[in-house]
């Protein structure tokens, strides 16, 4: 769910200059693409987080900034998460896990910590290793956010299979 963020365009500034951005409003990808066109290596496609339309391995890298947030907006306890809500993610996952190549990384970025997103990234059926790091400016009072790390093709450490 790239919607108006400009992520994909400054990744494009940075040189990666083949990105593909989904979202599920066409109004959005529409805007998107209309705002961007100068920049042919952007792709825009309207899609469904949980039913990619991308060919097995289809992807190097595969980028969610606060994509996944949106399938836990209604839970009102972390700690137990609906199983409607653990079922989406776990599709939403599974579908990322088709599309990357071996070897390829799946970057989340969030502000959900690690005690309640990884129970969701640290399944064997997916794949990948885990790894997370906390991201913030070293002030107390300031929210932190936090990066996960998952590469297709290398094994979970035994500590995030016992989750």
């Amino acid at each position: 769910g790239c919607g108006n963020s400009a992520l994909s365009h400054d990744l494009h500034e940075l040189g990666y200059t083949d990105v593909t951005s989904i979202d599920f409003s066409a109004a959005c990808i529409a805007a998107m693409r209309a705002r961007y066109a100068h920049c042919p290596g952007l792709r825009w496609a309207v899609m469904d987080i949980r039913a990619l339309a991308f060919p097995d391995a289809s992807f190097d890298v595969v980028l969610e900034k606060g994509t996944l947030d949106v399938l836990m907006v209604e839970e009102t306890d972390p700690w137990h998460v609906s199983p409607q809500a653990a079922a989406a993610m776990h599709r939403v996952l599974a579908e990322v896990s088709r599309v990357l190549r071996p070897g390829g990384c799946f970057i989340s970025i969030t502000f959900a910590q690690p005690h309640f997103r990884k129970p969701h990234y640290a399944q064997e059926a997916f794949g990948w290793s885990l790894r997370h790091a906390a991201c913030g400016d070293g002030d107390a009072a300031a929210f932190h956010y936090f990066l996960y790390v998952m590469r297709k093709g290398q094994p979970l450490h035994p500590r995030d299979v016992a989750l």
